[in-house]
């Protein structure tokens, strides 16, 4: 064995976890021990292995269980199943569920040693094979996805894995984390690619109107039904269907996306005719919806048909051996568009900066940052002086002496809320009055508290 690698064991037996691990321990390896199901994806969830001893018989969740939740974690970790109970059903069973080999007990230490050490080398061509065969365009996929960081190269393996089961996913993350951008790696990578992916922005949806919105309405089914519209739903069949924010969703529309979820039939607005739908459905948040559900703010039975496959998205602070990556990729990006590719480079004391500062708005607010600066920049190359001041203020110290500046935040601030009142709030005509898109207004507008004791209309 080549060390250093890193072992998981999930056994209920204190003596098996013992003897396996100073076996294990002596030719290199790292070993964490979890002694039930639950306690073992909780570390897979947090931290890569290479490979995962697993017991098939443990109290709560069943081996086999644990080994299927497993594979959609990290589908390339090597999974060795060990159980007293050897049978050829159980053997069979788990190999189909995708275990690299299945060892009864009792075991030698050398039979142990042996086989980790097959499945360390399955493991390494596997992980190569990724990296050689992926030649996705950085603008699809999982290419789309920046960052080598443990925490990125797990979400990009989990998002193939998914890809092609078509079950629902929620995704879960802080504002700006990009969950946008995985829900279109996961319909990227289905078989669904070459069908609709429609975006359902659920924070925009006024009650009045949702239903219209989603299942579509037929002509005079309402005053100013002038037409047969398809809805959302209709518009996503055969393919995949985004519902962003979630969580904003009333109680009303909750009902009725339920009905969708658990029937897959949709009826249009002032008609009696049931259209059959064939969606994949991928749901996104920003909050904790189990906390919504225990507050009664969501529905339990949609949160749970939500909630099939959980993907969770890591904040930009949590990952900032990424921050070079991101910040030489929307560089060399905006620099392209914007300049024209007459930058030369960022300085290493402006790569400091942005790796030293912790991104509450995560990857989203990093490419506003560098797009400004590009667009501001003066010189042959972005320094740190381009950053001064507006990154949450957190920067004015590096603003050059000689009067007090006003941080850029401040700035811009203050003009969105000018235009808002300019608008009286509807957040589509200021938008548009901004050139940005409504959805980053809304993000900006909730992160400056200007729509807190001014609700925003749409329309």
């Amino acid at each position: 064995m080549r060390e250093p690698f890193n072992l998981l064991m999930i056994d209920d037996d204190p003596a098996m976890r013992d003897c396996c691990s100073q076996a294990l321990s002596r030719q290199g390896c790292r070993v964490r021990l979890a002694e039930n199901g639950e306690e073992g994806l909780a570390y897979i969830q947090r931290d890569p292995y290479d490979v995962v001893l697993l017991d098939l018989k443990m109290p709560g969740i069943h081996g086999l269980d644990v080994l299927d939740r497993i594979r959609l974690i990290d589908p390339d970790v090597a999974v060795i199943v060990i159980t007293g109970y050897a049978t050829v059903e159980g053997a069979v069973r788990s190999m189909k569920n995708g275990a690299f080999d299945f060892i009864p007990k009792p075991f030698t230490p050398a039979m142990l040693r042996s086989v980790v050490a097959r499945a360390l080398q399955q493991h390494q061509a596997a992980c190569v094979g990724h990296a050689d065969t992926d030649t996705t365009p950085v603008t699809s996929g999982t290419a789309a996805l920046i960052g080598e960081t443990h925490a990125m190269r797990r979400l990009k393996k989990m998002v193939r894995r998914i890809a092609a089961s078509g079950s629902t996913v929620l995704i879960t993350g802080e504002s700006g984390t990009g969950k946008e951008l995985v829900a279109r790696a996961l319909h990227h990578h289905s078989s669904r690619a070459n069908e609709a992916f429609v975006v359902v922005d659920c924070g925009c949806l006024v009650d009045s109107l949702a239903e219209a919105e989603l299942f579509g309405h037929v002509k005079g089914a309402f005053t100013g039904a002038d037409i047969t519209r398809q809805g959302r739903f209709h518009q996503a069949h055969c393919g995949t269907i985004f519902l962003d924010e979630i969580s904003n969703t009333s109680a009303s529309v909750q009902h009725k996306l339920l009905r969708v979820l658990q029937e897959f039939e949709i009826t249009p607005v002032g008609s009696s005719e049931q259209i059959d739908v064939n969606v994949r459905v991928i749901a996104a948040t920003n909050t904790d919806l189990s906390e919504q559900v225990k507050r009664g703010s969501f529905r339990k039975d949609l949160y749970y048909r939500l909630n099939v496959i959980p993907i969770c998205l890591p904040a930009l602070r949590e990952r900032k051996d990424d921050i070079p990556l991101l910040a030489e990729h929307f560089f060399d990006l905006f620099n392209s568009k914007l300049r024209n590719g007459l930058l030369q480079n960022m300085t290493s004391g402006a790569m400091r900066v942005l790796s030293e500062y912790d991104w509450p708005g995560n990857v989203r607010e990093m490419e506003n940052a560098i797009e400004r600066a590009t667009v501001l920049c003066e010189a042959d190359r972005i320094t740190e002086q381009d950053f001064a001041g507006q990154l949450d203020g957190s920067l004015a110290d590096h603003t050059p002496s000689g009067g007090k500046k006003e941080p850029l935040f401040e700035a811009e601030k203050e003009h969105i809320r000018e235009v808002l009142i300019r608008h009286n709030y509807n957040l589509a005509r200021s938008a548009k009055a901004l050139q940005i898109d409504r959805k980053t207004l809304r993000g900006k507008a909730r992160k400056y508290g200007l729509i807190q004791n001014h609700p925003p209309s749409d329309r």
